[in-house]
């Protein structure tokens, strides 16, 4: 299987010294200090240079903006500076927010990054958080429109000698973008998916490869179950190079171990980052972000696995830790690399993004568990391939 590590930038330094009475106020000018966001760039610039070093197929960025949470405003830049410090290491770009970029734009880019990584690119697209659409004065309820209409531009700007496009949102007449993508027709597309059905069903008949939530259990299993129906609507077989996983991964001598040393990353996560100017699921409905029947595909239950309110975000400790952790990959290589290729497995997924890197974790913690992982993890998993997709063998059955 091919094994990247998702890489979240966030900001370098905890941000929880600027709480008030408990509360974080709107992280404004006065709460950042450049010298922070430099040594933050330049530290995971080394990291993944560490990561061609040490065999990881790829290393994945995103793009969010307003927030410490990442600070991967511009993923295509980000991507452009690893291009020119690897030689081989694939580059995910997880991924554009299509609906608040100019689409024609987005294309050029990654035509231009495919050239200059000779050929590495993912082209990851996405709609992106809510916060993202009040700060770039985009209505949520034209998220979908906009997403499905900029990827059609952009595909055909890859594919097509010329092109016109006429939408609600986007024109174009008679355009031909310079230079091409090196990978043809164009570079892989890859979508993370929070469960709804629209984009599930997009993904389909786009034939993209999918990154279903982040946790295994209910949701998951129906996202996947959900797109290989699709595939089969439209006369294909899903098979694993189409589907992706997403894990929480430490490796240290025991588990306890792992916890001790990992716990306090994840806490300052869903304490302080992931709740820093957070629109919950249940407001998201009534702005149109989710129609209403977005979930129907999902069993009863597996939505509770989503934002639905701000339940999802209480207080974690130590406790909540451990007892997260007997569903995530932490512990000692064996245990990492069991519990990972029985995930891969249970999902027919021959991708795993790995996350090992998460708030202000110290550099060398990181880079240690590069190594580690590169040493006593990666090979393998590496040499375990996924063969079938389960729920596309149920499909082909019935």
């Amino acid at each position: 299987m091919q094994v990247f590590v998702f890489d979240w930038l966030a900001y370098g330094e905890s941000v929880d010294k600027f709480r008030v009475n408990g509360e974080m106020p709107r992280l404004g000018k006065s709460h950042f200090d450049p010298n922070v966001a430099v040594r933050t760039y330049e530290n995971h610039l080394d990291a993944w240079v560490e990561l061609e070093k040490h065999g990881f197929d790829g290393v994945a960025i995103n793009e969010h903006h307003g927030t410490p949470f990442g600070m991967g405003n511009s993923p295509n830049l980000i991507a452009a500076s690893i291009a020119q410090r690897t030689e081989r290491l694939k580059i995910l770009i997880y991924a554009n927010l299509l609906p608040i970029h100019e689409p024609l734009r987005l294309a050029e880019e990654f035509a231009m990054l495919d050239c200059l990584s000779n050929g590495r690119i993912i082209a990851g697209v996405a709609r992106g958080a809510p916060r993202e659409y009040r700060i770039f004065n985009v209505p949520m309820s034209e998220s979908r429109e906009r997403f499905e209409e900029a990827f059609e531009v952009m595909r055909r700007a890859w594919t097509q000698d010329s092109f016109s496009f006429e939408g609600k949102h986007y024109n174009y007449k008679d355009v031909s973008i310079w230079p091409r993508p090196v990978q043809q027709p164009h570079p892989p597309v890859w979508v993370p998916l929070t469960g709804s059905r629209e984009t599930i069903e997009w993904a389909a008949a786009n034939d993209a490869a999918i990154t279903p939530g982040v946790f295994p259990g209910p949701m998951r299993e129906d996202t996947i179950r959900h797109f290989a129906r699709c595939q089969a609507k439209h006369g294909r077989k899903v098979t694993p190079d189409r589907i992706n996983i997403m894990v929480e991964c430490y490796v240290a001598d025991s588990k306890e171990q792992a916890i001790e040393e990992y716990g306090p990353y994840l806490m300052y996560l869903f304490n302080t980052l992931l709740r820093y100017d957070q629109v919950y699921q249940k407001d998201v409905k009534k702005q149109g972000y989710y129609s209403s029947n977005a979930f129907e595909h999902l069993r009863n239950g597996a939505e509770g696995t989503l934002a639905q309110d701000d339940t999802v975000f209480n207080e974690w400790t130590m406790d909540t830790v451990r007892a997260a952790a007997e569903h995530m990959p932490v512990g000692t290589a064996d245990e990492i690399v069991e519990r990972i290729i029985a995930e891969c497995n249970e999902a027919g997924a021959n991708n795993v993004l790995l996350v090992c890197n998460r708030g202000h974790m110290p550099q060398e913690m990181f880079l240690n568990q590069i190594r580690r992982i590169g040493a006593e993890v990666l090979p393998r998993l590496q040499a375990h391939q996924v063969t079938a997709v389960p729920y596309a063998e149920e499909i082909a059955a019935e």
